[in-house]
């Protein structure tokens, strides 16, 4: 079974709605790690089994590539696209490739600095996680660029909220909200008990640690505007830090988005009945489903890759060697000026 059978004991396992001064409820979440236990056995344990190994060659493949980081870079513009999408936007991966190679268009959408911010905002964190434990002090710089500039900076980019916010369909209510997440005078308490628990030694595996994480942080909703990028960006940067994976190649977007209602559901779930079961199978589906994309998709670039340099190497005779190079060119930007072939 997916989940733990509901019971008087668990409904407050992951937390307890609130009254406010003003009468609506907000949900304030418990410290994790869940009490009652979560419950590894049975088919929970296979998943997670599961995601461990298709995780593993995931890992494996990424190195047999002639330069991981070719991969790396067109897989978090990837993401970058899929993860904005599902907060709104409309641009498309060639959008993207095009603002990135200064290619201006009248029709290019508007929304893409949004998505050229996502890229920058994963680089910056990649790179701090090199100096710097995931804390909420990383979150906040991560946030920070995320939002730099575009839809939302007026939202106070970098900043814990100082007010409330809720979830709920467009143009509800506060009382009308699907979820309310904590008050803000409750937000750093709560942010704070996440990053004890990262970082306080833990019998649990890792991969259950990274799906409670992630929908914790979900649950707080630390700020205004940003929240569900952020916290996908979470579950990559804790593989990355875990050394679980050496390159950041696991991005859920694309997952959540193809099971959208499944996954705020199963994230409701945990609230209204303490189901971190449910949440944590759902999780650990998605680690081994996308894993097993991303194996794929890095063995046929390696394919893909070695064709196109038989064919420069057959077809350009002594230019072969500058064919070469504007063809590794183009596997790390697909879109290049004449500029940048003649440089």
């Amino acid at each position: 079974m997916d989940s733990l059978p509901p019971g008087p004991d668990l409904t407050a396992r992951a937390g307890r709605y609130m009254r406010q001064p003003t009468g609506y409820r907000a949900f304030l979440p418990a410290p994790l790690p869940p009490q009652p236990a979560v419950r590894l056995e049975g088919e929970l344990y296979r998943l997670l089994s599961g995601a461990d190994r298709a995780l593993g060659r995931l890992d494996g493949s990424i190195q047999t590539l002639p330069n991981p980081d070719l991969f790396v870079f067109m897989y978090v513009r990837k993401e970058a696209v899929l993860s904005s999408q599902i907060e709104g936007t409309q641009s498309s991966l060639n959008d993207l490739l095009a603002a990135e190679a200064s290619i201006l268009s009248p029709e290019r959408p508007k929304d893409v600095e949004e998505v050229v911010n996502y890229v920058r905002a994963t680089n910056h964190g990649i790179a701090r996680l090199a100096e710097l434990p995931l804390s909420v002090r990383l979150i906040k710089e991560i946030h920070a660029e995320l939002l730099q500039g575009v839809r939302g900076s007026h939202l106070t980019p970098g900043e814990l909220r100082r007010s409330q916010n809720w979830i709920g369909p467009s143009g509800c209510t506060l009382t009308e909200a699907t979820f309310v997440p904590p008050s803000p005078d409750d937000v750093p308490a709560a942010l704070g008990d996440l990053e004890m628990f990262l970082h306080v030694p833990s019998d649990l595996p890792t991969l259950i640690q990274i799906g409670l994480a992630h929908a914790q942080f979900e649950t707080i909703h630390p700020f205004l505007d940003g929240n569900g990028r952020i916290g996908r960006l979470l579950i990559t940067f804790l593989l990355c830090q875990r050394e679980i994976l050496l390159k950041p190649v696991l991005y859920l977007s694309h997952y959540f988005k193809r099971h959208r209602s499944l996954y705020y559901d199963r994230l409701q779930a945990i609230r209204d009945s303490g189901d971190w079961e449910g949440w944590l199978a759902f999780f650990l589906r998605g680690v081994a489903e996308v894993s097993r994309e991303a194996t794929e998709t890095a063995r046929r670039i390696l394919v893909l890759r070695e064709e196109h340099r038989a064919i420069v190497t057959t077809h350009l005779g002594r230019a072969a060697g500058n064919g070469h190079r504007v063809l590794e060119q183009l596997f790390q930007r697909p879109i290049l000026s004449v500029a940048d072939v003649g440089s």
